[in-house]
């Protein structure tokens, strides 16, 4: 499986905001993501940065 697990960065601390992550959409100013069971979030921010291999995504808050 290539699910991935996605945290938000505040203030240099990493906070899970959501597990099982498979689609992420980034759209001016924000980043949507869902997991396998169709929990979606819609954070304010960008993506910092992904680790497939790792299954990590970083999403900085703006």
């Amino acid at each position: 499986m290539c699910e991935a697990n996605a945290y938000l960065v505040k203030e240099g601390k990493e906070e899970l905001i959501l597990e099982a992550v498979d689609k992420v959409e980034n759209d001016e100013g924000h980043v949507k993501i869902e997991n396998i069971f169709g929990e979606q979030k819609v954070i304010q921010g960008r993506i910092r940065s992904m680790s497939l291999v790792n299954h990590r995504i970083l999403i900085e808050e703006r």
